[in-house]
């Protein structure tokens, strides 16, 4: 008699859920006459997971709009596996206007989206073929042993037994990074002065309480991280909301908050999300920086800077102003068609796009500004640091009335064009094309964090109680090119920025960036064993004058996501999937009816272990 085939997943958040959905809808057209027995191995709740679990405050939010959210395949979903459809989140919640949101019903509080990934695990696991079996394992796995053609084993931090496996799937989410050199200096200094030191760490995860009534708070990082640290702070704290006879946001101040003074690169917090819907048929993607371009430049050692950004940028703007003509025609002085052909023509920023540009587009705000997105604070100087606060403030201000404004959709256009171009780089990645340097400076850098400052920003909302704690006196914007100094003979923290000469000293500092995956680090055993062994290795480019770019990632193999040990061989019963390994581009979520690149990964992986599983 045939024993059953058994699998392990380890970790149960949203990544693991879609896994297991996929390798259950898979089941009967390629495993139907073999029993199988799945595990699901993690400490927090299974769906959920670590980040979405409950227990979490409610003031938090998930920073996409609720329709846009579902762990369920559709029609435009291009794999092999079937298709299972099924409600996205703000069809499961009921009605539009769900519990736990903002005041205009988009966003969902981070408890009711726990709650769905919940009731999604639960019916994935009701919905099972006959001849599969789930079991939980609410542990932590420590070890995981065993050669590549033989059965895995697991072990797990609560029992001496280990589970065997004959396909191990590693799906962790973020990793704890660890603390790096300059966060220990940091946390010594700390120490030594008495003060309060916050290294990067997930938000629901820190203890605030550190942080006094009143007391001064030097906070590095403008992006999400900072503001759930903004939320838990203030309205966590008793603070609250209303709006004024003058229609204007107020916050009213418990007295509990401390004062915070942040700042960043920018100095400015993300984009806020774009809260309408496309006002026409989006622009055919890719255009220029497509496999057909791609094909004609170099094999490898690519420069991100001379051969990509270019064609990557002109991409961008095709998206940009496509929506802008075909949109708002009467805000252009030619049709597209006579604009595209020559903007096709042109190398971007050239002296004759340029020119074309301002021929055709009569409005400098509807022309597309890559430099001045990426950096809105540029050149800004003030000597009175109330000043600053106000220019923040208007900048603030003008990005979300344009972010709400159907009026200024090309803006989305702009969105279109980063996804697009993101999903192409990552091809070039995958297949190792980039400079390590490129790799290092230009996308692990400059371009990761542009692409989230753009797309990955907070709700409108969000945006408007910054401006309102501003002005009540609880936030202080530093600025940008913020510099942090601990400062001995003194015995404070110190920071200040290229915007201003006023400095800051606070006794209390914290780092409002999420930690960074990095292998050397991870407290995580069972990659530490992996990695010690040989079984696993880091992704590093190497450069031919020798120049590496260490990741802090994983690496697997880009197609079915197999882990790669240190002789480069791709083991064949273990698999790891998420933002911890080299797979560059991936996303937890599907957006519903947009062919969902996590669904994609996900049956690609689960039909790959299925292969497996029926050669044995």
């Amino acid at each position: 008699m045939t024993r059953p085939a058994e699998v392990v997943i380890v970790g149960g958040g949203p990544r693991a859920t879609g896994v297991l959905e996929r390798l259950l809808a898979n089941v009967p057209g390629m495993l139907p006459a073999r029993e199988l027995h799945v595990h699901v191995v993690d400490p927090y709740p299974p769906g959920a997971g670590r980040v979405w679990r409950a227990g979490q405050s409610p003031l938090m939010w998930v920073n996409v709009p609720a329709r846009d959210i579902t762990m369920f395949t559709d029609e435009t979903v291009r794999c092999d596996g079937p298709l299972r459809p099924g409600p996205s989140l703000d069809e499961w919640a009921g009605t539009s206007r769900v519990r736990g949101a903002d005041e205009e019903g988009i966003y969902a509080g981070r408890l009711l989206q726990g709650a769905y990934l919940s009731w999604v695990f639960g019916r994935t696991v009701a919905e099972r073929p006959t001849n599969v079996r789930v079991s939980v394992h609410a542990t932590r796995a420590t070890g995981l042993t065993g050669g590549p053609d033989g059965r895995q084993l697991v072990r797990l931090a609560d029992r001496d037994q280990c589970l065997p496996a004959d396909v191990v799937i590693l799906a962790l989410g973020h990793l704890d990074g660890g603390q790096d050199r300059q966060a220990s200096e940091l946390g010594a200094f700390a120490d030594r002065h008495g003060l309060t030191y916050v290294p990067r760490a997930y938000s629901a995860d820190v203890d605030l309480s550190v942080l006094r009534p009143r007391e001064k708070v030097i906070v590095r990082g403008f992006g999400l991280a900072f503001v759930d640290l903004a939320v838990l702070l203030t309205e966590g704290r008793g603070g609250a909301y209303r709006v004024g006879g003058d229609g204007r946001l107020h916050y009213l101040a418990s007295g509990e908050e401390p004062r915070l003074y942040v700042g960043s690169r920018r100095g400015v917090p993300y984009r806020t999300k774009i809260s309408y819907r496309p006002s026409g048929a989006p622009a055919a993607l890719p255009r220029f920086f497509d496999g057909a371009a791609l094909q004609h430049l170099p094999s490898q050692e690519m420069d991100f800077r001379t051969e990509l950004w270019p064609l990557m940028a002109k991409e961008i703007g095709w998206a940009h102003y496509h929506e802008l003509f075909t949109a708002h025609r009467d805000r252009v002085a030619v049709d597209w068609v006579d604009f595209s052909t020559r903007y096709a023509a042109s190398d971007w920023n050239s002296r004759r796009s340029e020119a074309h540009i301002e021929a055709c587009v009569p409005d400098p705000s509807d022309r597309l500004d890559l430099g001045r997105l990426d950096r809105p604070l540029r050149g800004v100087w003030y000597e009175r640091f109330a000043d600053l606060q106000a220019h923040v403030r208007g900048h603030i201000s003008a990005d979300v009335a344009r972010r709400g404004q159907g009026a200024h959709s090309a803006d989305l256009g702009t969105v279109w064009g980063l996804k697009s171009v993101s999903g192409q780089l990552a091809t070039l990645l995958g297949a190792g094309r980039l400079s390590a340097r490129s790799e290092a400076n230009d996308v692990a850098g400059w371009w990761k964090g542009f692409y989230d400052y753009v797309c990955s920003g907070p709700p409108g909302p969000r945006a408007r109680q910054l401006v309102a704690l501003s002005e009540a006196g609880v936030l202080n914007f530093l600025g940008s090119g913020m510099w942090l100094v601990p400062d001995e003979s003194r015995g404070v923290f110190r920071a200040g920025s290229a915007n201003t000469a006023h400095t800051v000293e606070a006794t209390s500092f914290v780092e409002a960036r999420l930690p960074q995956s990095d292998l050397r680090r991870c407290p995580d055993t069972l990659l530490r064993g992996l990695l010690d062994r040989g079984e696993a290795v880091e992704h590093v480019v190497t450069d031919q004058d020798g120049f590496a770019h260490r990741s802090g990632l994983l690496r697997v193999s880009p197609d079915d996501f197999r882990v790669v040990d240190a002789s480069g061989r791709p083991h064949p019963r273990r698999h790891a999937l998420g933002p911890f390994t080299s797979v560059r581009h991936f996303a937890t979520f599907g957006r519903p009816r947009a062919n969902g690149l996590s669904f994609r990964q996900n049956d690609a992986l689960a039909r790959h272990a299925l292969r497996t599983l029926g050669g044995d």
